[in-house]
């Protein structure tokens, strides 16, 4: 693990936090939003595990969220989510419904279970306690939260992989406006930039990394369960947005998704980009989407890079062929 003291909290109405079991490599990130922020989802892989998208819809009625949740666990881990609500709750953070304030939350999940212990799974005290957690200093980025046990590159099978984990990233524009990611990496997929090759698929003996696309095209694949991948993140801005512009953004930030993970939104995976706006800066919705099509890439490659090995997986650190 490591920690970054990011210009992303110039957004001023986030905070993060992580909650993690080392053991059974799983976790809970909870990005909070205590007044509240307007919100998109769009959800391009075969495979997902969500609560509360319906909700962001544009035509439908709530206008904000208080929390947005990445979490393991596969559809278990969104059990989690109760904890933050929970938190929040108590805090007295949530929609004024004239008798009490409920907490409105929404997540995604990724399967970790063939990385730690199976039988382990985030439930309610985890997500409280990243709730609890959250504050606005530094970020941790790799083996921690929704990227404890989170691994990339099984076109070849899982013993093939390569560990992987979640990282953050942030671009400052004029006039105050901040663009930044959070994104946990659990791709069938590997990582690339451009045509080059990261981290992702290994070599039969392990020692290198070979191109997962290269195994599909000679029909090498090793079939994989539905849903036991999953890329899941937020693109986060202080800039003032509606539903259908958060929307917008969050389309667009599949963009920088699918230029670092090759290939992405397959059957085999559930990938989501949530957006998040705290209304402080006027902002063009274009430059927002084309920006948080840049952090969800630059994150991508965060996570990798912050990683270490565990569960039986190397990191990228670990192969040097």
């Amino acid at each position: 693990m490591t920690t970054r003291r990011h210009e992303l909290f110039d957004i001023r109405g986030l905070a993060i936090g992580h909650a993690s079991d080392p053991e059974g490599l799983t976790g809970v990130t909870v990005l909070r939003f205590d007044q509240g922020a307007t919100a998109g989802v769009d959800v391009r892989g075969a495979a997902p595990g969500t609560r509360e998208t319906e909700l962001l819809r544009p035509e439908n009625l709530v206008n904000s969220v208080h929390a947005i949740v990445l979490c393991g666990g596969s559809a278990p881990g969104l059990a989690s989510m109760n904890g933050v609500s929970r938190y929040l709750e108590e805090q007295g953070i949530g929609l004024p419904t004239g008798f009490i304030r409920i907490p409105i939350v929404t997540g995604a999940v990724l399967f970790d279970q063939s990385v730690g212990d199976a039988s382990v799974r985030p439930g309610e005290q985890m997500g409280y306690e990243a709730t609890r957690l959250a504050g606005r200093q530094d970020v941790a980025e790799g083996n921690v939260g929704a990227g404890t046990g989170a691994s990339i590159g099984k076109i070849a099978g899982f013993d093939r992989a390569t560990k992987s984990g979640i990282g953050c990233d942030v671009i400052k524009l004029g006039k105050g406006l901040v663009v930044a990611a959070v994104v946990a990496v659990n791709a069938w997929g590997d990582v690339v930039a451009g045509e080059k090759l990261l981290a992702g698929t290994r070599s039969e003996d392990g020692q290198r990394f070979v191109s997962g696309m290269d195994i599909l095209r000679d029909d090498r694949a090793v079939e994989a369960l539905p849903g036991t991948n999953t890329t899941i993140g937020v693109v986060v801005t202080n800039a003032k947005l509606t539903k259908a512009q958060a929307l917008k953004v969050a389309q667009m930030g599949h963009d920088g998704l699918s230029r670092a993970i090759r290939p992405a939104h397959s059957m085999y995976d559930g990938d989501t980009i949530f957006s998040a706006a705290t209304g402080e800066v006027e902002a063009d919705v274009n430059v927002l989407g084309i920006m948080g099509a840049e952090v969800v890439e630059q994150a991508i490659y965060r996570a990798i890079y912050t990683a270490t090995a565990a569960g039986g997986l190397p990191a990228i650190h670990d192969i040097t062929g």
